[in-house]
């Protein structure tokens, strides 16, 4: 998830490790638990998303059956969060902001997100300080892709 503004970055070096100096510090991807962990919060996600009527204006952005969605974020927050680039390698170049393009998102979208996706973490034990870290990324790189006013 990209948050520099351009629409071409790929996200995993503006990712909740873009500091990363190389001092060996284990990556949120590993912090967290690695695949298993990263598949339970993207679940956790748009089980929610489906769910709660707080979420209807994201839930209302995506088809009806969830399984491509859930896959794709998966592959892509694996690489994001510093594990492996598994939606780059099937799918290529991210392009978050211009494959958001065609969604009207503003800040009650962008803040439905990030609600559903703290839940999610909350809900599967994400550590505190891991969460907050997570979080602070995520909004950085959900405010960057709010087209509309609002």
């Amino acid at each position: 998830m990209a948050s520099n503004g351009s629409s071409s970055g790929t996200g995993s070096r503006n990712g909740p490790d873009a500091e990363d100096t190389g001092d060996g510090q284990p990556s949120a991807y590993d912090l967290l638990g690695g695949e298993p962990v990263v598949r339970r919060i993207v679940d956790r996600f748009y089980d929610l998303m489906d769910a709660d009527p707080d979420f209807f204006g994201i839930r209302k952005m995506h088809p009806d059956d969830l399984s491509g969605s859930r896959e794709k974020l998966f592959l892509f927050l694996c690489g994001w969060l510093g594990g492996p680039q598994y939606y780059i390698e099937k799918h290529g170049h991210p392009m978050l902001r211009a494959r958001h393009l065609p969604y009207a998102i503003a800040s009650p979208e962008r803040d439905q997100w990030l609600v559903c996706m703290g839940r999610a973490m909350l809900d599967c034990g994400v550590e505190d300080a891991l969460m907050e870290r997570l979080l602070q990324a995520f909004f950085t790189t959900a405010d960057w892709m709010r087209n509309r006013e609002g």
